[in-house]
């Protein structure tokens, strides 16, 4: 068996120094990601007082705004991909990176 088959992991990087280069290239995952905890940090608080509200109801109302979060985060992080790709070259003469 040759040497230059085999595995290695010095070329590996760590999964924190991948979520910051991730969000270099994307700059609205962060903002998804925090959106998403904040509404579930939220729902768990305001678990204990739903009142007379049913838990499956508590929790699809929960689920959707969490949903709602990441796909506006997702959105943003496109209409921005577009104006940096398309829009600002085109009006501002910037060269593309």
């Amino acid at each position: 068996m040759s040497s230059d088959n085999q595995w290695s992991a010095d070329g590996e990087e760590s999964p924190l120094s991948r979520l910051i280069r991730k969000s270099r290239d994307s700059p609205f995952v962060p903002v998804g990601i925090a959106g998403f905890m904040t509404v579930v940090s939220y729902g768990l608080y305001t678990l204990k007082y739903r009142r007379d509200q049913k838990m499956s109801i508590h929790l699809i109302h929960m689920r959707v705004a969490a949903q709602g979060c990441v796909v506006g985060a997702v959105t943003l992080g496109v209409l921005y991909s577009m104006y940096k790709d398309y829009i600002r070259p085109r009006f501002f003469n910037v060269s593309k990176k």
